[in-house]
């Protein structure tokens, strides 16, 4: 990890329009979550619910897509990434150091209102609430890893991201039953249903798959973006 790389990236995520949509979003989680439990009065079951399809399904890829693609599609589109790749810095470091970066806002954006918007369903009951913030952990550093090399791949990472987002992992991940062993969220979800004991919380994969799948999809995202970035010459073409 490069200190003055992270501190660039901190800056340029932080320090624009994209903060209010971090932090617009973990609010609303959190809002809708005290909603619902107002009406249900703490059941399990719909909390578990809500938390599937709104915190892993609809929040956390939108996040993951915020965080991911800002630490350096911006930079490529606005030409300040020949910058960076001027100095003598390994471009493969550039990209570890970006994904670090991405994974630490959503862990404190994405993973931990997740475990208060869980807590305030149910408090610490069956363990929903951690199965539900691990589980955002383990799907953010996928979505980090991937939608920050759809930045680096594509000059459209955001319409391709929502695109990902809304139709495979919205609709065919969550349909067609094959699909699911190739979606993220289903992945996520596996890794909460393992650490929570909740009987309303299922996956219909492994554990040990989820968590290679998650493992082979964040290293070979990263690594495919510090790649990629070796091609670039410094007048930011390919």
């Amino acid at each position: 990890m490069n200190a003055v790389i992270a501190g660039i990236s901190y800056r340029a995520l932080l320090g624009r329009r994209r903060i209010w949509l971090l932090v617009l979003l973990p609010v609303v989680l959190i809002g809708l979550a005290v909603l619902v439990r107002m009406i249900s009065g703490g059941s399990e079951r719909i909390a578990v619910d809500f938390m599937q399809k709104f915190a892993l399904g609809t929040i956390l890829p939108l996040l993951g897509l915020i965080a991911g693609t800002g630490v350096i599609a911006p930079e490529i589109d606005d030409g300040t990434i020949v910058h960076l790749l001027s100095k003598p810095i390994s471009r493969p470091v550039v990209a570890q150091t970006k994904f670090l970066v991405a994974s630490s806002v959503l862990a404190l954006f994405a993973a931990v209102p997740t475990l208060v918007a869980a807590y305030l369903l149910v408090g610490f009951e069956s363990g929903i609430a951690y199965g539900f913030a691990v589980g955002a952990l383990a799907g953010g550093l996928a979505y980090a890893a991937l939608f920050m090399l759809l930045g680096v791949l594509t000059r459209h990472a955001v319409t391709v991201g929502i695109a990902y987002a809304l139709i495979w992992e919205g609709v065919v991940g969550n349909f067609v039953p094959g699909a699911r062993r190739y979606s993220i969220q289903q992945w996520a979800q596996t890794v909460a249903d393992q650490v929570s004991s909740s009987s309303f919380l299922s996956s219909d994969l492994t554990i040990g798959f989820a968590a290679t799948a998650l493992l082979l999809v964040t290293a070979g995202a990263v690594l495919w973006a510090g790649q990629r970035l070796r091609t670039f010459s410094l007048t930011g073409d390919e």
